[in-house]
């Protein structure tokens, strides 16, 4: 069974429509309010298909279809259109931007509140640690025991900072010096900031007999998301109440719980999602935080003069709209590459 063409517009349809009315879709619904080109009962059909296929669920027995995770990842990566600002909404946003200019925190802080304002949605600004230019100096990899290895950074500043890594490889000291060796020759310099997916492939590569220890070395090295590292202001903390997904009191209480946790909200954004641009999109169980797994978030990075100075993320349910956040994002990074 093939997603054809016709099968893709009417998953993009119900994605859409649930988003705006959190209510399960019908292939009547389908067919008065989209000109698909064909009847209700088709729509039915190919309705089927899609729930058969995993883009779809259907709730109930008499019940219309709702996206699956798997229907908002398609959605996403592969249907969505970018929606469009309001001139008002862009006023807003460029206004903010010009206040607090001058600082660098305030900017990436006060921005958080409006578009928390805007969007209905919890926002987390990060700075501080994400806006932190220290340089690698030295990486050394020391054998604990058979699967445990310490991480020793050095930075151009003086400091040392460590991690423990688990490997499912015996790695012997001999071997990690090799690869020590060859992470400084090429992270020598480089900010943590600079580690992209390009460089990691290029790293992974060079030291391919090792690539699967390369990822949660990689991870290892994102120091910049770590309690004692960053700051955080959050938004909208309670918004999350106006979503029907989290009316259950039990639901509510542990999305602000989580909240609470530094460590659970750096969790989260530091899992990988779908990449757009500056964007990282992570819908549902793809989140590594355990509380958040009925969440979706969406992160996005802003530099000014090509350097980092924060990132900010939108956190709601996975019937977010994933359009409006990315349309807002790419406003943001436009003029903040005008400064």
């Amino acid at each position: 069974m093939e997603l054809n063409e016709r099968k893709l517009k009417i998953l993009k349809a119900i994605v859409k429509d649930y988003i705006e009315t959190a209510e399960a879709i019908g292939s009547r619904t389908i067919s008065k309010k989209h000109d698909l080109g064909v009847s209700a009962a088709t729509i039915r059909n190919e309705m089927a298909d899609l729930e058969e296929l995993g883009y779809l669920i259907q709730p109930h027995t008499s019940a219309g279809r709702v996206p699956s995770e798997k229907g908002y990842k398609l959605y996403v990566d592969l249907l969505m259109s970018q929606s469009e600002l309001s001139d008002n909404e862009k006023i807003l946003i460029e206004q903010c931007i010009q206040n607090n200019v001058n600082h660098i925190k305030d900017l990436i802080h006060e921005t958080s509140k409006l578009l928390s304002q805007l969007t209905n949605y919890t926002t987390v600004a990060f700075t501080k640690s994400l806006v932190n230019q220290s340089v690698i100096k030295h990486i050394q990899l020391v054998e604990m025991s058979d699967n445990k290895i310490l991480l020793i950074v050095v930075t151009d500043e003086g400091d040392i900072k460590n991690a423990n890594l688990t490997t499912n490889i015996y790695l012997d000291q001999s071997k990690l010096n090799l690869i020590s060796d060859n992470l400084t020759k090429k992270l020598a310099g480089k900010s943590i900031t600079d580690l992209d997916e390009r460089l990691i492939a290029f790293i992974k590569y060079e030291i391919s007999e090792y690539s699967a220890f390369i990822d949660e070395l990689i991870s290892a090295l994102n120091f910049d998301i770590s309690e004692e590292d960053f700051l955080i202001s959050l938004n909208g903390t309670t918004n999350i109440f106006s979503y029907p997904e989290f009316n259950d009191i039990l639901k509510a209480k542990s999305f602000l719980n989580m909240l609470e946790q530094k460590e659970a909200i750096a969790s989260m954004i530091k899992s990988k999602g779908i990449q757009k641009d500056n964007i990282n999109i992570i819908i549902g169980s793809d989140n590594d935080c355990e509380l958040a797994q009925d969440c979706s978030i969406v992160t996005a990075k802003y530099n000014i003069s090509k350097d980092l100075v924060g990132r900010i993320s939108f956190i709601g349910p996975t019937r977010m709209d994933y359009a409006r956040i990315y349309a807002i994002v790419n406003y943001m990074s436009l003029l903040f590459n005008k400064k």
